[in-house]
């Protein structure tokens, strides 16, 4: 097994974040762990927090919803639409956090599954913010240190899987 590193790059005054990460694991496990809401919580957030999968309608319209929470029971809700689902290789869907005080900061997430050899996957998630405003209020949340836990949780469980 191999260690890999989450990279989160977001540079100045472009109102996109691009993460990749490296998997040892074949390309449609992944994309498994990411549809399956069962797997999903799983692995879907920091360690400190539960995940609940509320929705989650994998398709062209659908929609999802999760919910973290801590262990004070504090809950914290994203949601969103799936536009494209293309099993194993791409799911392109809208991402919001419904915790923030006013509707409409909403990104357009296009997540990239591609095969590596030796059975391996690059996972790379692109998201664009609807302002520079969004997008650094995203950094400025703990968004790298919840992304490296996440990952970390997701290559976890596809070791098991």
């Amino acid at each position: 097994m191999t260690a890999h590193t989450t990279t989160l790059l977001a540079e100045q005054g472009k109102q996109e974040i691009l993460i990749t990460r490296e998997f040892d694991a074949p390309r449609e496990l992944v994309f498994k762990a990411c549809t399956d809401p069962k797997l999903l919580e799983q692995w879907w957030g920091p360690r400190y927090l539960s995940t609940h999968v509320d929705r989650m309608d994998v398709r062209p319209g659908g929609q999802w919803r999760f919910i973290n929470r801590d262990a004070q029971g504090n809950e914290y809700a994203f949601h969103g639409v799936y536009h494209e689902v293309l099993a194993p290789e791409r799911i392109i869907d809208t991402f919001e956090f419904e915790g923030l005080p006013e509707t409409g900061h909403v990104a357009l997430e296009t997540m990239r599954l591609e095969e590596l050899p030796e059975g391996r996957t690059r996972l790379s998630v692109h998201s664009v913010f609807q302002s520079l405003a969004d997008r650094d209020g995203a950094l400025q949340s703990g968004m790298q240190e919840g992304v490296n836990e996440t990952y970390d949780r997701l290559a976890e469980l596809l070791t098991k899987m």
